[in-house]
């Protein structure tokens, strides 16, 4: 028993020191928007995306912030030019090359321990088996903070799948130490009108013989 309440003391005392220090800071306090989780609604863009980028109160503000994109392998050899990121004053653009990866976790350094991606875990937000390949660099005028700040995609590619991710720094770190949730990822893709379409006529035609199956049912 006293095994167990030491065991206990000492991993409440660990939690507790990672969060009082300042070079772990609020770890997946930034927030993109629209963002993957809704899939499969129409929130997933088309070429040039638009989002907002904003941090919760508790990691404002988030200084540094760095973009970082994971395309799939087909997205990026389907490049028919520059990846772009754009905001009020100032872009960025990202040329071929880019780094392909399999395994492992982006980026690979500079980050604090919890806020690297996996890997596996793009691959899956992806739908991917396939190595999938990542750019990040600086952007933004100013701070992350609560305050929504818009920025804008552009992704020229024939088979555009690509996931948006930011990363920053809280306290007097040099490493990153923030960053948006894995599952929160902004996505560029193809245009779903579409399927979206198509959903909505199946759905107008299902609801079209439930009415017409009562009207016609004998009294």
């Amino acid at each position: 028993m006293k095994s167990h309440i030491l065991v206990g003391i000492i991993a409440t005392m660990t939690l507790l020191a990672i969060t009082a220090n300042p070079v772990f800071g609020q770890v997946g306090t930034i927030r993109i928007e629209p963002h993957g989780s809704y899939y499969p609604s129409p929130i997933m863009l088309s070429s040039p995306a638009t989002f907002n980028i904003s941090v919760q109160r508790s990691a404002d503000p988030t200084t540094d912030p760095h973009i970082l994109l994971v395309m799939t392998n087909s997205c990026y050899y389907g490049l028919t030019g520059t990846v772009n990121v754009t905001w009020t004053g100032g872009f960025i653009a990202f040329p071929k090359p880019w780094t392909e990866v399999n395994t492992g976790y982006v980026p690979p350094t500079g980050t604090v321990p919890g806020v690297r991606y996996q890997v596996s875990g793009l691959k899956d937000h992806l739908n991917t088996s396939d190595s999938v390949w990542w750019a990040y660099g600086p952007f933004l005028a100013d701070d992350i903070t609560q305050t929504k700040q818009e920025f804008t995609v552009t992704l020229p590619s024939t088979d555009a799948r690509m996931l948006v991710y930011a990363i920053g720094k809280t306290g007097e770190t040099e490493l990153f130490n923030n960053r948006v949730p894995p599952t929160k990822a902004g996505f560029v893709v193809p245009e779903l009108g579409p399927v979206l379409l198509a959903l909505a006529s199946f759905s107008a035609f299902a609801l079209f013989a439930i009415r017409r199956r009562r009207v016609m049912r004998p009294k």
